[in-house]
């Protein structure tokens, strides 16, 4: 549960895969802060290794374990990068200082509590300095000058009133006036926020913890399972650059939430119901419909609840589409295409276009996307992978497609990093050389998902 990082073949305890991996979680999280709002060459090539190291881990299968020394660097790390990274937000200086001060505070308090195998208060520690935070930054930030808030208070309450929020102008907003660029399952799901406390950012806080309790019935029934979900819930919370996100009214939370519950009923033999929290992540942002075929593939759900999940994903999206279909596609997928390169999205097509001066074809980031998924798709059919290696070819295809795009910000990456987080909640599998995909492996898949 809580071992010290181990020596493989004589390397030092330093260079040990679980620090590796705690070292380069700390180096994309510092990249993350930084990127807010603002492009730079070493941003993309920290988030370049990063994806380059989750390839490599994959592919060779390495085993790692949600170690105590590798806890230590991630945490630590997260409370110096909050401290000194540069973090955008539209706070004061006095609020935003005090938020500060608040995570570093937290970040070192649960690892205290982390080091001493206190699990359940850990993990009150970090929900409490989250929601610390979280408060601070909304009260002292009540309008946030950025078109996504903007866009989900006023479609919250179009949506009060009966009205299609895809036919809608948007008073005020600094950005996007005249589109509501997501599915429609974002703006009811974060609507009580609106509703019953005027900011679509409590619900949005709400759905954050929803998300950590996922990982609690993910892992919480096996041996060292409590150690490592309230450990993993903690980074969740505590990640850097997480005040920016909670500022800017950045939805992946959601998004988190349903694949977070996806995987925890799956693991507890519910692979049923979890077409159902599955179906609404979908039908909230369009992206998510590319983890489909891996999970079509991927035998303990299958091909049927795949199919089912895009079904009730298309029922619950239907209404809006059916209210207006030209408002709708105009919305979330022909303004997307079309929509203009911003220049501080830290992708490779910004970098080819502001380093370079090239703009790459649109038809260059569907092909790397799609042939990143025809590569994922095979390798998940052929092993079988375990639930946490599924978690993670998840995060890599996100990633390169996100490295790809024109339109990838903290957000986005935030998304992948926190997949892979949520794989170490479960217990590391042991290395599988020459694994085909065959019975034995999958049977060997299905042990290690099996409900403790």
């Amino acid at each position: 549960m809580t071992g010290q990082a181990r020596t493989r073949r004589g390397a030092p305890a330093l260079l040990a895969p679980e620090l590796l991996l705690a070292y380069g979680w700390v180096l994309s999280f510092a990249a993350l802060q930084w990127s807010v709002v603002r492009f730079k060459v070493p941003i993309v090539l920290a988030l370049t290794a990063a994806a380059i190291g989750l390839a490599v881990w994959q592919v060779r299968r390495i085993p790692i374990a949600l170690t105590v020394p590798a806890v230590s660097v991630m945490l630590v790390g997260s409370a110096l990068v909050t401290a000194t990274v540069p973090l955008f937000s539209y706070v004061d200086a006095a609020g935003l200082a005090v938020a500060r001060v608040i995570l570093v505070a937290t970040c070192l308090a649960a690892l205290v509590a982390l080091r001493a195998g206190r699990a359940v208060p850990a993990l009150a520690v970090a929900v409490g300095g989250y929601l610390a935070m979280a408060v601070l930054v909304i009260l002292r930030d009540p309008a946030p000058r950025i078109d996504v808030w903007v866009t989900l208070q006023q479609a919250t309450q179009a949506l009060r009133r009966g009205e299609n929020f895809y036919a809608l102008q948007w008073i005020d907003s600094p950005g996007v006036s005249d589109a509501f660029t997501y599915l429609p399952w974002t703006a009811v799901l974060l609507a009580p926020g609106r509703w019953l406390a005027g900011d679509v950012r409590w619900a949005l806080v709400g759905w954050t913890l929803v998300a950590v309790a996922a990982v609690w019935a993910l892992a919480a029934r096996d041996p060292g399972g409590r150690w490592r979900a309230a450990a993993v819930g903690t980074l969740l919370l505590l990640a850097p650059g997480t005040l920016t996100q909670v500022d800017q009214a950045w939805t992946e939370p959601l998004l988190l939430a349903g694949l977070a519950w996806w995987a925890a009923l799956v693991r507890r033999g519910h692979a049923g119901w979890a077409i159902v929290p599955l179906a609404l992540a979908c039908a909230s942002k369009q992206h998510l419909v590319l983890l489909l075929p891996l999970l079509a593939l991927w035998r303990p759900f299958g091909w049927r609840r795949s199919l089912a999940t895009g079904v009730l994903a298309g029922l619950l999206v239907l209404p809006w589409f059916l209210a207006g279909p030209a408002d709708f596609l105009d919305d979330t997928v022909l303004l997307l295409v079309s929509f203009h390169a911003i220049l501080f999205a830290n992708t490779w097509y910004l970098l080819a276009l502001n380093v370079f001066g090239v703009e790459l074809p649109f038809w260059v980031t569907g092909l790397v996307v799609l042939g990143t998924l025809g590569l994922v798709a095979r390798t998940v059919h052929r092993r079988q992978p375990d639930l946490g290696e599924l978690l993670r070819w998840m995060a890599l295809l996100l990633l390169v497609a996100n490295l790809v795009n024109k339109q990838a910000f903290y957000n986005q990456f935030w998304l992948c990093g926190a997949l892979v987080v949520v794989s170490l909640a479960l217990p590391a599998a042991p290395a599988v050389r020459g694994g085909d995909g065959g019975p034995a492996d999958l049977v060997r898949g299905r042990a290690r998902e099996a409900p403790a």
